[in-house]
């Protein structure tokens, strides 16, 4: 029985034609050659070798060790760059040309697929912020004045950014006894340093700014496409003893700077064009600057899962989130802070209004009072050994799929 091509995808495959997200691998046989990917159902296209061979007039970014040269292009190079994609691996005449350029999957290492600039994380679900307030002050409101006034987010650390498939050193830190997390603003607390005992994973949706912006020019809300090269999913690992000691009066630090993990690929946004939709109802109304009530719809109808050692325990959706990309971008901008190529900006926990849709252990567990239950065990919170897996996807056109990959990482014991 002859073997089947690479380029002949079984149907409904959610890496298929409509899908084509880009990473960067190497090869086996040249294992410190880095290459841009692209993703055709469980094989890699090499696309710096494939521009070379169709004498592609993209040949120069498209043949760089990241994607950064790729992203700094525009928008325009990025449509002209999926259209030739599409038709090299499409167009029967590229077959004999393609074929020798794919690479099974299983075969080649993955790599961060872009030189991370600045990272800053918001607090967009509405679900994850009422909870979380719910769990720090029950005896006050659940949101901050300011929360449905502006998208709340914080500047984190890009240089410890890290590949899916990194393993997770359980970071140290300053952090309260376990007998006095419940009264971290006691008069007189005593914090111990150790390993963080009370380890979360956060399931996140981040965004990649290809064209940069110049300083003191806020981009409008109108200029995400502009700016936004694609979507990619991330896990913004949590030490929660460690933050809630520090967290007060600034806010996150190193609780959440020693890793943040990044699926490989990234999905361009037109990739994700019928997985537009209205985000939730307003009840207070934004600013000008922040008012998409006229706009295309902002938001996204990305399905999470969540995996705990194999086992799901939360199918977050994306499209309860109440504040948007573009509003996120707009916001991040709108004081005059210019964008770089390779900036990466992410959308929090992403949670929804049921049990089985929250996006973290501080709420699966509601801050550690109650356990979850899995075929291992229980859990409040991580254990060495565990991993994470956060996957996704969005409906494409014609009632396909469009599969978003996957953020995994594996906790290790902390360093001595």
């Amino acid at each position: 029985m002859p073997q089947r091509s690479p380029l002949d995808l079984p149907e409904g495959d959610p890496f298929g034609p409509h899908n084509l997200p880009y990473g960067v691998f190497t090869a086996p046989h040249a294992p410190h050659l880095r290459k841009i990917g692209v993703r055709y159902g469980n094989h890699v296209l090499d696309v710096g070798a494939a521009a070379a061979a169709t004498a592609s007039p993209h040949a120069e970014p498209l043949g760089a060790g990241t994607l950064n040269p790729l992203m700094a292009t525009g928008r325009p190079v990025w449509q002209a760059v999926r259209a030739e994609v599409l038709d090299w691996l499409t167009d029967p005449a590229h077959r004999s040309t393609i074929e020798p350029l794919m690479h099974p999957l299983p075969t080649v290492a993955l790599h961060l697929p872009f030189e991370v600039a600045d990272y800053a994380d918001f607090y967009a679900s509405e679900h994850h912020a009422t909870n979380t307030g719910r769990i720090f002050r029950p005896d006050g409101e659940a949101l901050t004045p300011n929360w449905k006034h502006m998208p709340i987010g914080y500047h984190g650390r890009a240089g410890t950014i890290l590949v899916s498939g990194t393993p997770i050193v359980r970071p140290q830190g300053q952090h309260l006894p376990p007998a006095d997390t419940s009264a971290p603003h006691a008069s007189s607390p005593t914090p111990v340093f150790g390993p963080s005992l009370r380890l979360d994973f956060e399931a996140e949706v981040a965004f990649v700014v290809g064209a940069p912006s110049t300083v003191n020019t806020p981009v409008p809300l109108s200029g995400f496409h502009d700016h936004v090269f694609g979507v990619c999913l991330l896990n913004d690992w949590s030490a929660r003893d460690i933050q809630a000691w520090e967290y007060r009066p600034l806010g996150p630090f190193l609780g959440k700077s020693f890793a943040t993990s990044l699926a490989a690929w990234v999905t361009p946004l037109d990739a994700l064009a019928a997985a537009r939709t209205s985000p939730p109802a307003r009840d207070v109304p934004p600013l000008p600057y922040l008012d998409d009530s006229a706009a295309e719809p902002g938001g996204l109808d990305l399905r999470l899962e969540v995996a705990l050692n194999g086992h799901t325990i939360s199918r977050p959706p994306f499209s309860a989130m109440y504040w948007t990309a573009a509003q996120q971008l707009a916001h991040l901008t709108v004081n005059g802070a210019s964008l770089r190529t390779g900036d990466l900006f992410a959308s929090g926990t992403v949670s929804g209004p049921r049990p089985d849709e929250l996006g973290c252990l501080l709420e699966l567990t509601w801050g550690g009072r109650e356990s979850l239950r899995l075929p291992d065990g229980t859990r409040t919170f991580l254990e060495d050994g565990d991993e994470v897996t956060v996957t996704a996807w969005a409906p494409g056109p014609q009632g396909t799929r469009i599969g978003l990959g996957e953020v995994t990482g594996q906790v290790v014991p902390a360093t001595p």
